[in-house]
């Protein structure tokens, strides 16, 4: 049956508002019939249509349309149903880039760690006694279920779970790190606010360089822990100015920087002004590597808004577990935090198979963590250091060994080169001569030099197999040289010439260049950086950049 083509005048309606084009609205203007609308019964039916009358008459004689009149209106027809087509393809397929594997929000978990809650394995993460489960089901209250795994860390238990690449050797293995990033996966398809933790004793080791996988293009507020952990003296005005310089060097979308303790709470109440700020009714996602206190955080966070929120104080009463186990969180938490829209999520730690927590046993992985403020371990003990009353012994030569995780030989260095140690008190430094380091290494492993801490760890430990030759150029010697961050450890600042300078040392030696070798184990990363302004030193040497006022609106600002 011919159909009688429209003339283009009929689609102006559609295409004077686009948005509300569809492949279905078209083809009920291009055919009636296909309309919801009753059938027209078979007796008013028009008659068949031969192909003369198949072109609507706008007139006759003289005003009747011409051939090429009739042509123009087909092709146009035919580029406005082209162009519906199109734009209804296009939106399918922003359809499908917007499903990402975002976690069920129908499951059950514990809102201590994040886990889907079971009955059946008793050791794994997220089981609860199929009495209490049922109990909490019939009264709707599986969301206040904490799992049992959760109530033994919470009583000072070391229960690692995760594994694979980036997880924890020794301990039980129920989930791989592989798959908690997965979890992640969906944030960079969805509109959210990021709020990213980085670890200052662990700046570089704990940053996420790769943030942008999982964050997008969303804005991300820049959240830098621990800060009470810092050298007493430390000014943080200096600390400040150094993080936003390393963190713009990263180009990311970081709409502001906090200094922050979640023990001492320092910070905290411009963070939750930050985010009140920012979050415009989206849902606020806590991301950073595993164990840098994004449980602290979070409970540091409610605590300060539930004095004024009572939603914030009744989601106190279920906050996330917080422990000094790495990947205590293993899926996200969600917390209704927030008057007006929007939740805040726990999510669980990224675990990178770069940091030194990867490569230790799961027992030892509590020396890794400092506990109270960091206090440097220099070397060469000075003159007035030694009970002797020796002069100072120079490095060159000397080997330095950090505990049995790190060691550093000097090849060749200034006679005043001094080396600064800031990392976990548990670790202790050891200086041997380079000619007898092996040995040196091989009989104290596991005595002296820990951790591995005890002989069956010493048996199964893969060796410091890595060596990085730096050549370390200096400018100045009025300042350090340089930071040697070590990944999930901590940090050793190298100054040129170390102790108080006199005029003639700095006139005599103000450029030139360090060697050392650092050995660590196979995947633990070593960075160099700029020296961070820690202690009452740090703010007579650390200068502060100068700037154009373009480059200082686009900088972000920092707060503490």
């Amino acid at each position: 049956m011919a159909t009688t083509p429209l003339p283009f005048s009929s689609f102006l309606p559609l295409l004077s508002h686009p948005h509300k084009l569809s492949f279905r609205s078209l083809s009920k203007t291009l055919d009636p019939a296909l309309s919801p609308c009753r059938p027209t019964p078979i007796c008013c039916r028009a008659s068949p249509q031969t192909p003369e009358d198949s072109v609507e008459t706008k007139g006759t004689g003289a005003v009747a349309p011409t051939r090429g009149d009739v042509y123009l209106e087909r092709q146009q027809a035919t580029s406005a149903t082209a162009f519906v087509l199109e734009k209804d393809n296009q939106d399918k397929s922003r359809r499908k880039r917007r499903v990402g594997a975002k976690f069920p929000n129908n499951v059950a978990c514990c809102y201590g760690c994040g886990a889907p809650l079971q009955t059946a394995e008793i050791d794994a993460p997220g089981y609860v006694i199929a009495e209490t489960y049922e109990l909490k089901k019939r009264h709707h209250q599986l969301r206040t279920v904490l799992c049992g795994r959760c109530k033994l860390l919470s009583h000072g238990h070391m229960v690692t779970a995760v594994g694979g690449h980036g997880g924890y050797p020794g301990g039980k293995q129920f989930i791989s790190a592989e798959e908690l990033r997965d979890k992640l996966s969906h944030l960079r398809h969805e509109k959210v606010l990021i709020v990213k933790l980085v670890d200052i004793v662990d700046f570089n080791g704990s940053f996420l360089a790769r943030i942008r996988d999982l964050a997008g293009a969303n804005p991300i507020i820049l959240v830098i822990t621990k800060v009470d952990l810092l050298p007493r003296g430390t000014d943080l005005n200096c600390i400040g100015d150094w993080v936003v310089e390393a963190t713009t060097k990263k180009k990311l979308n970081v709409v502001s920087v906090h200094l922050t303790s979640s023990k001492s709470l320092v910070g905290i109440t411009g963070v939750i002004s930050e985010i009140q700020k920012e979050k415009k009714g989206r849902d606020v996602y806590i991301l950073g590597a595993a164990n840098v206190g994004k449980s602290a955080f979070i409970n540091a966070l409610l605590k300060l808004m539930a004095k004024r929120d009572p939603i914030a104080a009744a989601a106190r009463k279920y906050k996330p577990m917080q422990s000094a186990v790495p990947g205590t969180t293993l899926g996200p938490i969600q917390i209704e935090a927030f008057q007006g829209g929007g939740n805040l999520f726990d999510t669980p730690g990224v675990h990178l198979h770069h940091r030194q927590a990867a490569v230790v046993h799961s027992d030892d992985l509590p020396s890794l963590a400092p506990q109270s403020r960091l206090k440097g371990q220099s070397f060469p003990i000075t003159s007035n250091e030694t009970a002797t009353g020796q002069e100072t012994v120079g490095l060159n030569g000397y080997s330095l060994f950090w505990g049995g995780l790190v060691r550093i030989d000097v090849i060749k260095v200034l006679p005043k080169t001094r080396l600064i140690f800031y990392g976990p008190k548990k670790l202790k430094v050891h200086m041997v001569s380079t000619v007898v380091a092996d040995e040196f290494y091989n009989e104290q492993l596991g005595i002296t030099l820990t951790p591995p801490t005890d002989r069956e760890k010493t048996e199964s430990w893969i060796g410091l197999q890595i060596v990085k030759q730096l050549n370390i150029k200096f400018e100045d010697t009025r300042r350090p040289a340089c930071d040697i961050a070590i990944s999930g450890l901590g940090w050793i600042v190298v100054e040129p010439i170390g102790g108080t300078y006199t005029p003639h040392e700095t006139d005599s030696e103000q450029a030139g260049e360090l060697h050392l070798a650092v050995h660590v184990p196979k995947p633990v990363e070593v960075f160099l950086r700029p020296p961070m302004p820690v202690g009452k030193a740090g703010e007579e040497w650390y200068q502060y950049q100068d700037l154009t006022e373009k480059e200082e609106e686009l900088r972000p600002k920092w707060f503490y």
